[in-house]
């Protein structure tokens, strides 16, 4: 058994300037922990495979193509591969979010 801890988990450096955590790199999946604080955001960029966000807290912005929607804490959503996405924090609290990436 492997049990991995996000406070355990060092950040690594991304485009994004975003605490940013790998908790499972396999050939098959990847598993991030995101963290945006008030006023961060993700970048809007493209993924070459499918993902989908899984919200952990908070409560943010995520655009994927020409679509907008809040979402907030144990929400699931969909991404499919080669669409630009962001995710914007708007609020005055912190964001936490799951990215699995699917290959």
């Amino acid at each position: 058994m492997k049990i991995t801890k996000v406070t355990e988990t060092g950040t690594f450096q991304n485009p994004h300037g975003i605490d940013a955590r790998r908790l499972m790199d396999l050939p098959q999946a990847q598993v991030v922990h995101m963290r945006l604080g008030p006023g961060d955001s993700l970048k809007k960029h493209i993924t070459p495979v499918d993902v989908f966000f899984y919200v952990l807290e908070g409560e943010g912005v995520v655009e994927i193509g020409d679509e907008k929607a809040t979402v907030g804490t144990d929400t699931l959503i969909e991404s499919p591969a080669n669409i630009p996405h962001a995710w914007y924090n708007e609020s005055r609290g912190t964001l936490r979010f799951l990215v699995v990436k699917l290959s």
